[in-house]
């Protein structure tokens, strides 16, 4: 924790010296008051009243400002602190593979980014600020207590023992139960991130009934545990309360049997008495309010932690593999599996593949058909590396693909997914959103000069124009209000499934990739359409290899070799004419498709 917090060390040095300030009045303040009742009030002294009146004005305003700085300063590291904690979780979150994002579940890396660093926030800002507080009051309130009789300090010390046995066995019940709380959280934001995002899918089944009773029973679990921690805290403070009160009983006696007796003791101080026995006694249910933020921030800090510790192992180069790989043979965009087994981590003993072997030379056009569930798209999750493989190696240039920095990786690959996600941005930004970073500054400039004018400023084609009119998406995006500055709603809702397919089609053609992947992202395009969109890409990607991952017959019919997968094995390959007269799979795939007369066309 200290490592994001020390670059905020002279705040947190301010804000204690500034309590200092603070509290060093609310301490004198009670004895001044002592000699105003002693010296002035018994003694009939308007001079002292006035006196010691003006110097307790003043001494209350230089404390009050001490202690507005003294939150200013805390504030500003614990905000700041939480800004690089949140920041260094997103930036980590983002570089987890797929299996580490399922390990987690959305919903605990939401609560971890967002309560999990407020939790942590609040105990920063106290242990600058609330912690020293307590510290110092408690010893100078002693110190100021025994100034004003060794018997005061005598009969706080009797008191001592109870108050602290009663706030660490308080505290001993109630720090678990943090834990637990930290977790039904999660449980409760898994429920409504699901049901958000599945909205459309609850009401089109009317479960919103059913939906409301799962989410209540999360809610209610979390209550339930949160009601236990608060009960027991409850018995806090009127427990601390009863032994505050027995003890200034104590410190009223003392002090009027000691004015009775020799006057030893005056009414003053007895008054100062009370007051500094109640600051010591009321700082130990502060320490024990401080010690329940400390320990629920440690249950949060634990888990932010989990995260922060969890290796990236994707984004490394593997160094058994002999470092960063060099091109090979001048050839570019060409992909090897050799003999690929591939299980998901949840699931290690049941192969999603088994003993995948192909190559894909440069610009060539590979389909891979089969049935659902044969592993068709956790192939294509192999290359770019969005998963490992169990067993075999795929290799991208004739190097492994765990040999390269994921960046270098990923820049030569275009891919379009099965689930469509866009941003709640510009048509542009969705798409300018794939480009390389030289083209975020074309893509400012286009936009202040009109896309009328890019040409002629620049000399090259606008690549947001190309790129959409390659995807087959420039028609129906000028046709819209604003054209390419059209916001998306959330998730894309505004478009049709055909829209957002093309615009993220576009989004991977812009960055001008070796290898373009297709996960079935023709689906919900109608057959002209993607018949424009492939002679587009033969036409202005003739030499960039190309993965099409289809169930319709025409979308792979045309391309160079196509695989059929069955069970996750490589059941046949070869043109759409090679496997109407070998293979059995490909030919049913044909008749479940095609009109009889259409099967050899």
């Amino acid at each position: 924790m200290l490592k994001y917090l020390k670059k905020y060390w002279f705040y947190c040095l301010l804000a204690p010296l500034f309590m200092m300030g603070e509290l060093s009045m609310d301490l004198l303040q009670p004895d001044m008051m002592a000699t105003i009742v002693d010296d002035g009030v018994l003694a009939s002294n308007m001079e002292v009243i006035l006196t010691e009146g003006v110097r307790m004005v003043l001494l209350v305003v230089f404390g009050g400002t001490c202690g507005v700085l003294c939150g200013v300063f805390a504030n500003i590291a614990a905000q700041e602190f939480g800004n690089d904690i949140r920041k260094a979780l997103f930036s980590r979150i983002m570089d987890f593979s797929f299996e580490q994002t399922d390990r987690f579940t959305t919903g605990s890396l939401v609560t971890r980014i967002t309560n999990d660093v407020t939790q942590v926030e609040q105990m920063v800002m106290m242990s600058v600020r609330s912690l020293v507080r307590c510290v110092l009051m408690f010893v100078g309130g002693i110190y100021m207590l025994y100034r004003q009789s060794p018997q005061f300090a005598l009969v706080a010390a009797c008191g001592l023992p109870f108050v602290t046995v009663i706030v660490v066995v308080t505290l001993k019940k109630v720090s678990p139960l943090y834990t637990v709380i930290q977790q039904k959280l999660d449980r409760v934001n898994s429920c409504m991130q699901e049901n958000i995002a599945g909205a459309r899918v609850v009401k089109a089944y009317v479960k919103e009934d059913y939906e409301l009773e799962h989410f209540s029973g999360a809610n209610d679990s979390l209550c339930d545990t949160n009601l236990q921690a608060q009960t027991i805290l409850a018995f806090l403070n009127p427990s601390v309360n009863i032994i505050l009160n027995l003890c200034v009983v104590g410190v009223l006696y003392v002090g009027g049997y000691t004015v009775r007796q020799d006057g030893g003791i005056t009414p003053g101080q007895t008054m100062a008495a009370i007051t500094y026995l109640s600051l010591i006694l009321m700082r130990i249910v502060f320490f024990a309010n401080i010690f329940q933020t400390f320990t629920r921030a440690s249950a949060s800090w634990r888990r932010i932690r989990e995260v922060l510790d969890t290796p990236v192992v994707q984004t490394q180069v593997d160094e058994s593999s002999g470092g960063v790989p060099a091109q090979a043979d001048g050839q570019t965009g060409e992909i090897e599996f050799r003999d690929v087994s591939f299980a998901f981590p949840d699931a290690p003993e049941n192969l999603v593949l088994d003993h995948i072997s192909f190559r894909a030379k440069q610009g060539e056009t590979i389909a891979i058909i089969g049935s659902t569930g044969s592993g068709k798209t956790s192939l294509v999750q192999l290359i770019p590396r969005f998963y490992d493989t169990t067993d075999g190696e795929v290799l991208v240039d004739g190097q492994n693909v765990r040999m390269y920095p994921m960046q270098m990786l990923r820049d030569k690959i275009g891919i379009v997914q099965q689930k469509t996600e866009l941003f709640s941005r510009s048509i542009r930004e969705n798409i300018l959103w794939g480009s390389e970073e030289k083209y975020e500054e074309i893509a400012a400039c286009a936009a202040a000069d009109g896309t009328d004018n890019f040409s002629a400023v620049y000399g090259v084609p606008d690549p947001v124009s190309r790129a959409a009119g390659i995807a087959q998406a420039e028609e129906f995006i000028l046709r819209t209000p604003d054209g390419y500055e059209t916001q998306v709603t959330e998730g894309g809702h505004s478009l049709s499934g055909g829209q957002k397919q093309r615009i993220s089609i576009a989004r991977a053609v812009i960055k001008n990739p070796e290898i373009l992947i297709f996960d079935d992202s023709g689906s919900a395009l109608d057959l002209k359409t993607e018949a424009a969109l492939y002679e587009a890409l033969n036409r202005e990607f003739a030499d960039t290899t190309r993965i099409i991952v289809a169930q319709r017959i025409f979308s792979v019919k045309d391309a160079d070799r196509i695989l059929v997968l069955d069970n996750g094995r490589i059941c046949a390959s070869g043109t759409h004419e090679e496997l109407l007269q070998s293979s059995d799979v490909y030919r049913e795939i044909c008749k479940s498709q095609l009109k009889k007369g259409e099967i050899g066309a």
